[in-house]
């Protein structure tokens, strides 16, 4: 589990990915009580940033925020270069139904790409098109790379998966009907076998009678440890003003975390001993 598995079929000119996500998954959703559909939501969409980022040409940190005026108001995932990978979801009210349009409402799909030597990420508002992640995400790959492209994902509170297939541009040259077949095979995967069987396994049961060529499998992490001290040097940013007014009002500084899932308290001791110590040096 916590892999990226890249593969090509050598006779069609179609590649393809599957991820699998375990512990990362359960990191990532570690003391967050997420309403079964909010979870799908995200596990689903953890999936897929994960199989983007593994799969840009120039490596880089990306980022989809997915927004809406729905009882869930926002997905977040973050993906680094290194498939280091964090998110989450805010959701309000009663849950109710499984679909983007029940869930989000009206909405828009952002992304952010950070690679190193740019002035700043690049951003691109997308509309959402589509009931499901995976429809959400092949409609932005198609209108991104300009060449169709399947995604089947599944996720549950233990494990979240995908599969993903991209037609190339010399696929029709190679095998006429190679595509249309390679996709109709993808279209018998069930979520119990993208959540449970071994990627080589599962590559095998499905697409069996094709030539495949499969890469090393590259691992995803969740590696975000607390950071208390960047968070002392904000509060101390804030400013004393700002922070006895927090203390006046709740007698303690909470600030959360919420991409990397921590929460850091500062009793009023605490938070006053940040304007009487000296930041230390930062090399």
């Amino acid at each position: 589990m916590d892999l990226i598995q890249r593969f090509l079929f050598e006779d069609l000119d179609v590649r393809g990915a599957l991820v699998q996500l375990g512990p990362v998954w359960r990191q990532i959703q570690r003391n967050r009580d997420y309403p079964p559909a909010v979870r799908s939501l995200l596990g689903e969409m953890a999936a897929v940033t994960a199989i983007i980022a593994g799969n840009l040409k120039t490596p880089g940190r990306i980022t989809f925020q997915l927004s809406g005026h729905g009882a869930v108001s926002l997905l977040v995932i973050d993906c680094s270069e290194t498939l280091n990978l964090r998110g989450f979801a805010k959701s309000e009210g009663p849950i109710v139904g499984n679909s983007i349009s029940e869930l989000l409402g009206d909405g828009r799909l952002l992304l952010s790409l950070d690679v190193e030597g740019m002035q700043q990420p690049y951003q691109s508002y997308v509309p959402l098109e589509g009931e499901t992640i995976a429809a959400v995400f092949e409609h932005y790959l198609q209108q991104s790379e300009q060449a169709p492209a399947a995604l089947f994902l599944a996720a549950d509170g233990d494990n979240a998966a995908g599969l993903f297939l991209q037609k190339l541009p010399a696929a029709d040259e190679k095998d006429a009907d190679g595509w249309r077949r390679v996709h109709g095979l993808a279209q018998t995967v069930t979520p119990g076998e993208l959540l449970s069987l071994d990627a080589s396994v599962l590559l095998q049961r499905l697409f069996h009678e094709e030539t495949l060529r499969v890469f090393e499998p590259k691992p995803v992490r969740h590696d975000y440890p607390p950071d208390r001290e960047k968070i002392s040097a904000t509060l101390r940013a804030l400013g004393r003003e700002e922070i006895e007014s927090l203390l006046a009002d709740h007698g303690e500084v909470v600030v959360s975390d919420d991409l990397s899932n921590h929460e850091y308290r500062f009793s009023a001791d605490e938070a006053r001993a940040l304007f009487d110590t000296p930041p230390p040096n930062l090399h």
